[in-house]
């Protein structure tokens, strides 16, 4: 079967009866296509990537060329035009061989999270970090901002915007790195207690119902390398082409437009239409939640020492505070400061730099007046005591050189020694 019709058939006979066994091939061979591009079209794309996309991919380039442009021409000729200016050069990709693991089946049941420092701004300011949140089911990029670096505090503040526009996800899959994870050994007391050292990031996951996994090498999560990898192409030409130069620009634009065009064109359909994301449990604070905590020790002074500052305890409290006492100090991601103790808010005040009373055992010390200083009497550099040699004697004092004439002179008997 030769898988032709039978008009087809026919008109190949018709063309071996008049031309011979080249009637078989196709009329248009050797010739130009009639739907070829036309010379004039591919030198002004040239002159245009060579201007504008020199470092540009024969894909992002593309796309370029047809949004800003005009020039709506198929990937493949855009590559044959940078390959014959040099501009391009194909690159060859290395033997992956990975088990395959089967993507979620909802948006929202895994978030894949991590952050790249890289010189996004191409040296117009410091290199900065792009915090990523990609969805592990449809590939969307539902968040990513800048920030200065990837630090706890950044994290806490991208995953709790992160929660307020899209809600709370089942998991979130990240690295080792010790924004996530203690890189020690518990201690004694933790391990009588059954728990294992937590981040603050894990912690307030805890609080807020998301499940972290944790990724045993950069392969296992991905999507989000792979993420990364074509943001450091397009995104970092994007930034040059607006001329965007500071992380507040960039922000806006990746809030404004960059992300709904990523996900317009990478997103896939997910095998379920539903939204595995949950809304925030009612007793819940995000503010409360996303906090810096860590445990100090009440002093004899009732006070407490917290990154070089001093905090005076409250006499009158809801709870008994002792010296020894183990309080809780909250530090909001907004700068305020709040202490507790047995789950109940402690009233304290910053005295750093004033003079606190002394205490001993735990009870003030009456502090007693000290006495005050006698100067020592020293005689004059002038005085004729200075110039005394053995053997000649004492010298000769005036009343106005030794307060002892002056005495002797006034009448008084010197007292003997």
């Amino acid at each position: 079967m030769t898988g032709l019709s039978e008009r087809q058939v026919w008109r190949l006979v018709a063309g071996v009866r008049k031309a011979g066994a080249g009637g078989v091939r196709h009329g248009l061979r050797g010739r130009r296509s009639n739907h070829a591009v036309g010379e004039e079209v591919k030198a002004q794309a040239a002159q245009i990537v060579a201007q504008k996309y020199g470092d540009f991919g024969s894909t992002l380039a593309q796309e370029y060329l047809a949004a800003g442009h005009g020039l709506r021409l198929s990937v493949s000729v855009v590559r044959q035009v940078m390959m014959g200016s040099g501009q391009w050069r194909g690159r060859r990709r290395g033997e992956r061989h990975r088990a395959k693991r089967e993507r979620r089946a909802a948006v929202g049941m895994m978030i894949q999270v991590d952050g790249s420092v890289h010189d996004w701004f191409e040296g117009r300011r410091g290199k900065a970090v792009l915090l990523a949140f990609i969805d592990d089911a449809s590939s969307r990029l539902l968040h990513a901002e800048f920030v200065e670096g990837e630090t706890t505090r950044a994290m806490m503040v991208a995953m709790w915007r992160y929660i307020e526009k899209h809600g709370v996800p089942g998991s979130v899959y990240v690295d080792r790195d010790s924004i996530y994870v203690v890189n020690r050994q518990a201690t004694i007391e933790e391990e009588l207690r059954d728990v294992q050292p937590q981040t603050q990031f894990d912690r307030a996951m805890e609080e807020v119902g998301v499940t972290v996994i944790l990724a045993r090498s950069p392969q296992a999560k991905g999507r989000v390398e792979r993420l990364f990898q074509t943001l450091q192409d397009r995104l970092v030409k994007a930034l040059r082409l607006r001329g965007i130069n500071t992380i507040t620009a960039a922000n806006e634009y990746l809030r404004d437009e960059y992300c709904a065009e990523h996900n317009a064109r990478f997103s896939v359909t997910p095998a379920t239409a539903e939204d595995a994301h949950h809304a925030v449990p009612a007793e819940v604070c995000l503010a409360d939640v996303f906090t810096i905590r860590s445990t100090r020790v009440v002093k004899n002074d009732y006070t407490v020492a917290y990154r070089t500052r001093c905090y005076q305890v409250a006499r009158q409290q809801a709870v008994r505070v002792r010296p020894g006492a183990v309080v809780t100090v909250c530090e909001y991601l907004d700068g305020r400061l709040a202490m507790t103790y047995k789950q109940t808010a402690l009233m304290v005040q910053d005295v750093t730099g004033l003079e606190r009373p002394k205490t001993r055992g735990g009870r003030r010390v009456k502090q007693m007046p000290q006495p005050a200083r006698i100067e020592r009497w020293r005689p004059a550099a002038d005085h004729p005591w200075r110039s005394f040699v053995i053997g000649r004697g004492a010298p000769a004092c005036s009343a106005s050189s030794s307060p002892m004439a002056a005495h002797v002179a006034a009448g008084a008997t010197p007292r003997r020694l």
